[in-house]
């Protein structure tokens, strides 16, 4: 074999290693920036990054809840439902709880929100028991509990938005900025440490792997894989809930019709990270910039001024486009192990 020859394998072998690591992610994001720079010249300006940065938190909390899902091999399609479900519940009490501590928003705020994200934690733990203990398909569990859900929300508030909330809660939660840094931003960044430390520093982080990787060899290892897979979405419930109270807090609201788009959303937002619909692989930090990246195009789709409802297109697109890459870096996988 030449030299030449030699080089071109190492240069194949380590463009090869680099897809399996990366994934697609890298080059989407660069293609995104560079298209919508010259469809506008706003999209690159700080103001409008900073936005991005705002609009894009409240996916990527769910992404990461619905990453652990992912990685034990199921998905959870009740997670726009929890969101509804949490602010629908959340504002309920918070607004009947302001009339009876008038004095006191604080507490009013505390009891809402804590209602809030019971309600919607409440979901994962009725999925995990379906999926962990009653062996029922993720599909079919997380499709009953997101119809359930959604139509407790609708019962609660007959499609009618629900205000009255104390002002500091949208004012702290929705609308704060600390070092001209909007809130949720920080509320991402902690869950996204917290949940770092768990997936990489915990016996249950590398658990959520070794089921999905090999549920069979995770049984005979003698991982206790009905409590994790219970955890998986318990936790994705969590994070869903989080992300609904603090999207409440944006819209200062309660919306039964919130979080429609989640489901498909966070299941791309993970694929397009990196994330393998076939479990045991995945990157936490790749899946916050899949939620950045979804972020990035429908706002470059905004100010270029593009419907919304292709908009939707796009996104399914993109979707299928993810599936596809994970198929061929399962291949490529394969064919470095060879």
């Amino acid at each position: 074999m030449t030299v030449a020859t030699h080089k071109a394998a190492g240069t194949a072998t380590w463009w090869q290693q680099a897809v399996v690591r990366l994934g697609v992610l890298p080059l989407l994001l660069a293609i995104a920036v560079i298209v919508f720079s010259l469809l506008s010249p706003n999209f690159l300006t700080g103001q409008n990054l900073l936005n991005v940065a705002r609009q894009s938190t409240f996916l990527a909390m769910v992404a990461m809840g619905q990453m652990l899902a992912l990685l034990t091999g199921g998905f959870d399609l009740s997670v726009g439902k929890t969101l509804a479900i949490t602010s629908v519940v959340g504002a309920l009490v918070m607004a009947g709880a302001k009339s009876s501590f008038s004095d006191t928003a604080g507490v009013a705020i505390a009891l809402g929100m804590l209602a809030g994200v019971g309600a919607g934690t409440l979901v994962g733990i009725v999925n995990g028991i379906g999926v962990a203990l009653f062996d029922v398909s993720p599909f079919m569990m997380t499709l009953g509990t997101a119809s359930i859900s959604f139509g407790i929300a609708l019962t609660l508030t007959s499609g009618v938005p629900v205000y009255g909330m104390p002002d500091a809660f949208g004012n702290i939660f929705g609308f704060g900025q600390f070092l001209h840094i909007p809130s949720p931003v920080y509320v991402t960044a902690i869950l996204f440490l917290a949940l770092y430390l768990v997936l990489n520093w915990t016996p249950m982080g590398r658990y959520f792997y070794a089921i999905g990787g090999n549920h069979k060899a995770a049984v005979l290892s003698g991982i206790n894989t009905r409590f994790h897979l219970f955890m998986a979405y318990v936790l994705c419930g969590l994070m869903a809930a989080i992300a609904g109270i603090i999207l409440t807090a944006r819209l200062e609201t309660g919306e039964a019709n919130i979080g429609a788009s989640m489901p498909l959303d966070s299941i791309a937002a993970c694929v397009i990270g990196g994330v393998s619909l076939r479990g045991g692989v995945g990157r936490l930090g790749n899946v916050v910039l899949g939620a950045v990246f979804i972020g990035l195009i429908q706002n470059g789709m905004d100010l270029a001024r593009i419907a919304s409802y292709l908009q939707e297109v796009v996104i399914g697109v993109l979707l299928i486009l993810a599936v596809i890459a994970d198929q061929l870096r399962h291949r490529l996988l394969l064919r470095l192990k060879d």
